[in-house]
């Protein structure tokens, strides 16, 4: 494994800053390392607010189907990777303290699901937003199903999943995908400010208040992730989905066939 993932805290912020280059490519050992990390932190008094963050050029560029035919991209270690993933990623909505994701490139996928995940999202107007699973012949995972529409209405949402249309920082600021627009170089310190701003308030308060905002939400999460599995199981195997993954591979438009 190449990932790597280091925490430091900034008063009652705590910073987690994710890696694994080049493209920091989620996988069932990056996201268990990432929510169990999370989860430690509810039971820091301390930390009030957590600022989601990572290195490199991208904030997470999706699974790594390309390279991993055989795990679906995840690094699962049984019969079912996909599942593997998706309990990893149910872990992060456990969570009770509020996230801020500093995105300052490609969030695709995955790493599209994963900033959802959080509260907050501050970009760079370099940043992209991509649900690019039909461009995959592919479901959407992540539950993005369910929280895309949650955040940005079904519309909007509909737009994103069916056309894998990539959202740029300035578009995803202008719909509500991204709270805040700053500079490249300012994008982290940003998301600290924010933080900060929400760790001033009183720390029970704050975990209240985000109870009640998500109230639901890990339920429809979890139910969301067994339904999008079930349709990823189904087009797994479908020529089509295979070559969704050599034409985004080999950067052209894939030649589908509905088999």
């Amino acid at each position: 494994m190449t990932h790597t993932i280091t925490v430091r805290d900034v008063g009652h912020v705590t910073e987690i800053v994710f890696s694994n280059p080049p493209n920091n490519h989620a996988n069932v050992a990056l996201l268990r390392e990432i929510g169990e990390t999370l989860l430690a932190l509810d039971e820091q008094p301390d930390c009030r607010a957590i600022v989601l963050a990572s290195e490199g050029k991208a904030f997470c560029a999706g699974a790594d189907l390309a390279n991993d035919k055989a795990g679906g991209g995840v690094g699962g270690s049984g019969d079912d990777p996909v599942r593997e993933f998706y309990d990893q990623a149910l872990q992060i909505y456990a969570v009770k303290k509020p996230i801020v994701a500093a995105v300052q490139g490609a969030a695709v996928g995955a790493g599209l699901g994963l900033a959802v995940a959080a509260d907050f999202r501050v970009a760079a107007p370099e940043a992209r937003f991509v649900a690019n699973f039909t461009r995959l012949a592919f479901h959407p995972g992540f539950a993005l199903s369910a929280t895309l529409p949650r955040l940005l209405g079904e519309q909007k949402a509909a737009l994103m999943l069916l056309t894998s249309r990539r959202i740029k920082g300035d578009e995803a600021f202008t719909m509500g995908l991204a709270d805040e627009l700053v500079p490249l170089a300012e994008v982290r310190s940003a998301a600290h400010r924010l933080a900060a701003e929400i760790a001033e308030g009183g720390p029970l308060g704050i975990m209240s208040t985000r109870q009640t905002l998500r109230a639901g939400l890990y339920d429809t999460v979890r139910a969301a992730l067994e339904h999008e599995h079930a349709e990823q199981w189904k087009l797994r195997a479908t020529a089509d989905h295979k070559e969704g993954i050599l034409s985004v591979a080999e950067r052209r438009p894939g030649r589908f066939t509905g088999k």
